[in-house]
């Protein structure tokens, strides 16, 4: 840049681009809170719908499974759908993260 001395010159485009890559993580969580994950559990007798950044939108749960179950098994069928949807979701969100460039250097701090 003219007329700052060289590391002046670096710290400045380190800010530039550390804007940058601040942005584009806004946009990437945009971008996944559109984005939805459905899972089941109890061969379909709770499906649970996520969005790309892992928060539950809705749980859906077959009547029959109060019918012919007690709670505890009701509880693990919702706790195994819930959590197969934020791992799905959390690796959706690290190969987008793949994609988001790094830095060119590793800052002197």
């Amino acid at each position: 840049m003219a007329g700052l001395p060289d590391s002046m010159a670096d710290l400045q485009q380190l800010f530039q681009l550390g804007q940058q890559m601040q942005g584009r993580l806004q946009q990437l969580q945009t971008e996944l809170a559109g984005r939805t994950i459905e899972t089941t559990a109890g061969g379909g007798m709770v499906k649970v719908t996520a969005d790309g950044r892992g928060t539950i939108r809705q749980v859906w749960i077959d009547p029959a499974v109060f019918q012919d179950h007690d709670a505890d098994f009701l509880s693990e069928l919702v706790l195994t759908a819930v959590a197969e949807a934020q791992r799905r979701a959390a690796e959706m969100l690290q190969a987008e993260m793949r994609k988001v460039p790094s830095l060119p250097f590793t800052p002197p701090f």
